[in-house]
């Protein structure tokens, strides 16, 4: 329960910070910072994923299934992720190997992301380059370890008491293959994502949208 809380405020972080960015414009001048974060936010939804489906519960179980048919139309992709035809035990432990692993890519790129932003400087809400630089310990340093005290008691009081129903029930369900869910519900942060692959008739039309939606 811990880390699929965390995982949900892990996401929130990231698009509010993605939003920041979106606001400062900060796209037109970081260009290398902007595209090593987007490949990262990529990496995280495939990271997140992959751990959405090791409960092995009956919403993560037909939410793969469903997922991974969508992206069919890249060849030979879905029988690799899968190591067969459809989703089975062997898909598990891929998945299990795989959800592992990536967060190790992911720290290297956030250190990539990091020296990118750092060439030329970061953005700030003027939208402009100055050679004024504000100190950052001690009173930066401390503000932001206050928003991450309240942030840390934000997530155990999710977790302790369920103030916001996060993952749908039916995950808790153990696995049947023979019955379906009324409604393949997924995380609050695929949401967007999975209306896009859903909303279009086409398999490759889906993906691609989906593709561009994210490297906005």
């Amino acid at each position: 329960m811990l880390h699929a809380t965390t995982a949900s405020f892990v996401f929130l972080c990231i698009l509010i910070h993605m939003s920041r960015g979106m606001y400062n414009s900060s796209y037109s001048y970081l260009t290398t910072a902007w595209m090593s974060g987007l490949v990262l936010y990529l990496l995280t939804i495939a990271t997140a994923f992959l751990g959405y489906v090791l409960p092995w519960g009956q919403m993560s179980f037909w939410g793969a299934t469903v997922i991974t048919n969508l992206l069919s139309p890249i060849p030979y992709l879905v029988p690799w992720l899968l190591g067969g035809y459809y989703v089975s035990d062997v898909t598990l432990k891929r998945f299990f190997v795989l959800h592992f692993i990536l967060p190790f890519v992911g720290c290297i790129l956030i250190v990539l992301h990091i020296f990118y932003l750092h060439l030329n400087g970061s953005s700030n809400p003027a939208g402009i380059d100055s050679a004024l630089k504000v100190a950052f310990y001690p009173h930066m340093l401390m503000t932001d370890a206050k928003c991450l005290s309240y942030l840390i008691g934000l997530i155990f009081l999710q977790t302790a008491f369920g103030l916001i129903e996060l993952s749908h029930p039916d995950n808790s369900i153990p696995v049947n293959r023979f019955v379906t869910p009324l409604h393949i519900v997924p995380e609050w942060y695929f949401l967007a994502y999975y209306a896009v692959l859903k909303v279009i008739p086409s398999k490759t039309g889906g993906l691609l949208v989906f593709m561009l939606s994210t490297c906005q």
